[in-house]
């Protein structure tokens, strides 16, 4: 156990018994504990294998690799569509926890093994991804936002994208490209 883990848990009001438990699992299989993104993080030989995230309907496991793992019992959840390789394995009681033990620890084996074996997963490439309208219309006008836009890492270029795509109405992706540019011209992604 860590400690700088251990606010988590207790800050924890809907989920904590089921959260603790979650966490013991994680521990029996000897992964290391760390704090990545304000969650408890499980790490084997500094690779990131499993993390713990609570939300108002649910708490859950998300495997970094799910997308390799087997999944024999069918548990594994893309949390969303743009979600390419993480995958999660939901509860909503600590009932389906205790009874799911053995295949929680089978699956952290061997998402283990995963990372073991150097297994890397195939992400579609960002010219797989739409870009609005509005945004191609403000590429061809600005050359050198191109040029910025290119610059940025694959990661940050893919999250621009679908921010541009989302909103259904034209004025809305207007605005979403505008208010991004300063920021495009900066190297910074979405959320920096």
């Amino acid at each position: 156990m860590n400690p700088k883990v251990d606010f988590y848990f207790q800050k924890a009001t809907k989920w904590q018994e089921e959260l603790l438990q979650l966490r013991a699992v994680a521990l029996d299989c000897g992964l290391t504990e760390e704090l990545k993104w304000g969650v408890p993080c499980y790490t084997f030989q500094n690779t990131n294998i499993v993390l713990i995230h609570d939300f108002k309907e649910y708490c859950a496991y998300l495997f970094f690799k799910g997308v390799l793992l087997k999944d024999p019992k069918k548990i594994l959840i893309q949390q969303t569509k743009n979600v390419q390789v993480a995958r999660q394995i939901r509860f909503t009681n600590i009932r389906e926890i205790i009874d799911a033990k053995a295949v929680l620890k089978a699956y952290i084996f061997e998402a283990i093994e995963v990372e073991k074996a150097g297994l890397k997963a195939e992400f579609k490439k960002t010219t797989a991804f739409p870009i609005s309208e509005e945004f191609q219309h403000k590429l061809d006008e600005i050359p050198t936002l191109k040029t910025a836009f290119n610059a940025l890492t694959p990661g940050r270029q893919r999250a621009y994208l679908l921010y541009f795509s989302a909103p259904k109405q034209a004025k809305t992706r207007e605005t979403r490209v505008e208010k991004c540019i300063p920021q495009i011209f900066e190297g910074k992604g979405l959320n920096d």
